[in-house]
């Protein structure tokens, strides 16, 4: 890769590495995962940064890459979550919805749900993207967002977080 290359990738992914990790963060559960996930999703586009960069949307590539290699995660081997009733550092990761005091509800409630709906929560409610968007960075159909959607919030309502307030 050329030099110019090499410098917008460099923009490019000090400008999203920590939305990155937070999306990563937000499907395991675990920061240590997260950053994996995020250094994994970065190193191949870097692997295919000219076609990537061309396409015209390098951050939906990427976070394709979190979602797809999360989900991967699961299929190599399973690998047991450790989830702690504490959330890391809420600073360490620069989110100003750290500030919050349901965030350990919140993410206690999503590490609940299974790997679909969760990736599906994220997307549509964290993320706030559209069903069209979700459904295409997670290679379904719109129908299976909206269902799955459905059945995580049905969920969601049943825990605590819901019941204090959270999300509606």
């Amino acid at each position: 890769m050329d030099e110019q290359a090499d410098d917008d990738f460099r923009a490019f992914m000090h400008g999203r590495w920590q939305a990155m990790v937070r999306l990563a963060y937000a499907l395991t559960g675990d920061r240590g995962h997260a950053e994996d996930l995020a250094q994994t999703a970065f190193a191949r586009a870097y692997a295919s940064w000219r076609r990537v960069s061309r396409a015209g949307n390098p951050e939906a590539y990427v976070r394709r890459i979190v979602i797809n290699e999360n989900r991967n995660r699961f299929r190599k081997r399973r690998v047991p979550e450790h989830l702690t009733d504490r959330v890391p550092d809420p600073g360490a990761l620069a989110d100003p919805a750290g500030e919050h005091d349901d965030r350990p509800a919140l993410l206690a409630a999503l590490a609940a749900l299974g790997p679909r709906q969760r990736a599906v929560v994220v997307l549509r409610y964290w993320l706030d993207m559209t069903e069209a968007e979700t459904a295409a960075a997670l290679g379904c159909s719109a129908g299976t967002v909206k269902s799955q959607a459905s059945r995580a919030l049905v969920r969601l309502r049943r825990s605590a977080y819901l019941v204090d307030g959270g999300l509606q």
